[in-house]
């Protein structure tokens, strides 16, 4: 899943060499997202509407395995 953030992140980003993307498998699945301060934008969008749509296609890829990892997006 984290693969996934990545790639989605890396693709609308200026500085893909920035991004990082951490997960851990504590009780409840997490899937941390960092990229450039000045790319922060681009990854959250207009109301959010980036962010939500990267939020649905995780959910959708995390259907064969049961659980559906949240996602932050940390400064």
């Amino acid at each position: 899943m984290s693969r996934l953030v990545g790639v989605i992140a890396r693709a609308l980003v200026d500085q893909p060499d920035k991004v990082v993307v951490r997960e851990s498998n504590d009780h409840f699945p997490r899937i941390e997202l960092q990229v450039a301060p000045d790319d922060i934008g681009k990854v959250i969008g207009k109301d959010g509407r980036t962010a939500q749509s990267i939020r649905t296609l995780l959910a959708a890829a995390s259907t064969r395995g049961g659980r559906r990892p949240l996602l932050d997006i940390v400064d």
